[in-house]
């Protein structure tokens, strides 16, 4: 009997070892909430690797900063407490102080631009230190282009002067303010609007899905098209879980990740191209400026990066 219930109790250990190995549930942390175009690629990410591992591999989704800012998931990510993370792909310069570079205003094209520098040999470079950092990086979804609103047309660079525009806490962003003549005024995202509609400030600067889901229109009567930055979500993994993964399965996380990808960015784009006409109906005035001058007058910003990470450091990131 004895040993009867020592075979029953091994045959029982093995099988909870082998539930577990056909139940992985990888946890994924962003600060988007849920009516996001990321949060919607979240989920088709989510739907696809559950289908494509036949329910052997799950998601659980924490939106919404749920599980504190992206620095704070970040560090949960490099313990292995939280297996996978979304953050901007320059908002990591925090711990790779080039990917500044990346972020610097007008560096960057397009989104397309951005895939092949990231797919390319500085975005390879790159990845090397996001793993030294304990962290794999899958890809890169389009977050939006940031433009420039305001309750002045902005027709050329010299419309800048003066504008109190209203910015993030965030080095490359305030430096675009500076250097094209506007006074950069950090104001807490939550504050933007109120800020706004009390001329705190004349002018911020965002994608324009979240300037229609901000109803910043509600406060500004312009719209610039800027183009001064391209956003990104870059979606990463703990080195530790994606190491843990077999062949397999990493080739299911891996399409995945294309999936929610191609669902977040054809929403993005989708509503960039709408949005234009959405606010022309609700009275805004959109303007293109000659974006010449505005990258010129960057150049004062590179010098002082390839000061930092060496002449012609730049250059390199966009492969010339």
């Amino acid at each position: 009997m004895k040993n009867n219930k020592t075979i029953l109790g091994s045959l029982a250990a093995i099988l909870l070892a082998t539930t577990s190995v056909h139940a992985t549930e990888l946890s994924f942390g962003m600060q988007d909430n849920e009516v996001s175009n990321v949060y919607q690629g979240a989920l088709e990410f989510k739907a696809k690797l559950e289908a494509l591992s036949g329910g052997e591999m799950k998601v659980k989704l924490f939106p919404s900063a749920t599980l504190g800012d992206f620095k704070a998931m970040v560090a949960q990510v490099q313990a292995g407490e939280l297996d996978m993370v979304m953050t901007g792909y320059p908002d990591m310069s925090y711990t790779i102080p080039e990917l500044k570079l990346i972020g610097a205003p007008y560096v960057v094209e397009s989104y397309d631009h951005l895939k092949k520098i990231v797919a390319g040999p500085w975005g390879q470079k790159m990845d090397a230190k996001f793993q030294d950092q304990g962290v794999k990086l899958l890809d890169v979804w389009y977050y939006g282009t940031r433009q420039t609103t305001s309750n002045r047309a902005i027709n050329s660079m010299d419309d800048m002067k003066g504008l109190r525009l209203r910015t993030p806490n965030v080095p490359f962003l305030i430096a675009f303010a500076e250097n094209t003549g506007a006074t950069p005024a950090p104001v807490a995202f939550q504050e933007v609007y109120l800020a706004l509609q009390t001329n705190q400030v004349d002018a911020e600067e965002n994608p324009l899905p979240t300037i229609d889901a901000m109803k910043f229109y509600e406060v500004q009567s312009h719209i610039a098209m800027t183009n001064h930055f391209i956003a990104s979500a870059a979606i990463q993994i703990s080195k530790s879980t994606w190491d843990g993964l077999n062949a397999q399965e990493q080739a299911w996380v891996a399409a995945a990740v294309n999936a929610g990808g191609d669902k977040s960015n054809g929403l993005t784009i989708d509503a960039e191209n709408d949005l234009i006409d959405t606010f022309k109906e609700r009275g805004l005035e959109i303007t293109y400026p000659d974006l010449t001058p505005f990258r010129a007058a960057m150049k004062p910003y590179y010098d002082t990066l390839e000061a930092e990470f060496g002449e012609g450091a730049i250059a390199e990131v966009i492969g010339e």
